[in-house]
């Protein structure tokens, strides 16, 4: 569909501002989408696997800072919550996540994955500048990551920036010079993207983050006192066929969570850069690949 099409839908869950502002910048943000009961039974269970993370070492549930350990727990990121609690897939698959998604994707929407990224206290890790689609290309472009924050976010907790209508420029190269997928847009590239427009989004528990997988986007190192937790799924329209098998053995990966699927696939014409074969190498996180490190 048109973003006109969609626009043309009454809206479910965001203002039709909301909508017109994703469409034209490639991102928004809105409080208040996520309700208390929501968020209560998010944050229970997400402090549930905190606790569970301090003994943790070698789970491939979690990715954890260099210098976690049981007395101090730092998770970088709960991989697919949705696959390992029902709970956070009872979220991702009926509750306000999907109106947001219909309301910027149209009536047929398909899960691909979720990560809980927890950004912690005290230097919780710079994510550099990057674009989505490159770690998991689609057929077109109607692909889009919604994020929620579990707790209050101002400007010291480094909250997620997204720099306005690029999802419409170009998609660029996540390797380095030596074809090592690294993760990030290179050095050289940056002076192109202009990140001194980067709008940041921040605002109170159960505040939405959306951006469209072109978007480019990052944080920097979370200074605070207090970590940022914020869970993200990835939705897709029903005819954006995924090209890879990333999300093949999870449980929930490409499911239908509203509307009929598609009888075609659509195809943009424009090109998008195809990530390794991880099914040979395994795959890692964002954050060992922009840090260089090994997979745990």
């Amino acid at each position: 569909m048109t973003p006109e099409d969609i626009l043309a839908r009454p809206a479910k869950a965001l203002t039709q501002a909301q909508r017109e502002h994703y469409f034209e910048n490639g991102y928004v943000g809105a409080p208040g989408v996520v309700g208390a009961d929501w968020l209560a039974r998010l944050n229970e269970r997400t402090e549930h696997y905190v606790e569970v993370s301090r003994h943790a070492d070698g789970d491939k549930r979690f990715d954890l800072e260099p210098n976690h350990c049981p007395e101090a727990p730092r998770i970088r990121r709960l991989t697919s919550p949705v696959d390992m609690d029902e709970v956070y897939w009872e979220f991702a698959a009926s509750g306000p996540f999907v109106d947001v998604a219909e309301d910027l994707l149209g009536p047929d929407i398909k899960f691909h994955h979720s990560k809980l990224n927890f950004k912690w206290s005290g230097g919780g890790e710079e994510v550099k500048w990057h674009q989505d689609i490159q770690f998991w290309p689609h057929t077109n472009y109607d692909v889009l990551t919604i994020g929620v924050y579990l707790e209050d976010v101002d400007e010291q907790m480094a909250p997620m920036g997204v720099i306005p209508k690029s999802h419409r420029g170009p998609l660029y190269d996540l390797y380095d010079g030596n074809r090592n997928w690294t993760g990030n847009i290179q050095d050289g590239d940056l002076p192109r993207i202009d990140a001194d427009s980067a709008g940041y989004i921040q605002g109170p528990a159960g505040t939405v983050t959306v951006h469209n997988c072109r978007s480019i986007h990052g944080s920097q190192p979370n200074w605070s006192e207090r970590p940022r937790p914020l869970l993200l799924c990835a939705y897709a329209a029903a005819d954006a066929i995924a090209i890879t098998n990333l999300v093949a053995r999870a449980r929930h990966g490409n499911e239908m969570v509203r509307g009929e699927p598609a009888r075609w696939a659509r195809f943009d014409p424009r090109p998008c850069l195809m990530p390794p074969d991880w099914s040979k190498t395994g795959h890692k996180s964002i954050f060992q690949h922009q840090q260089r490190e090994a997979a745990r």
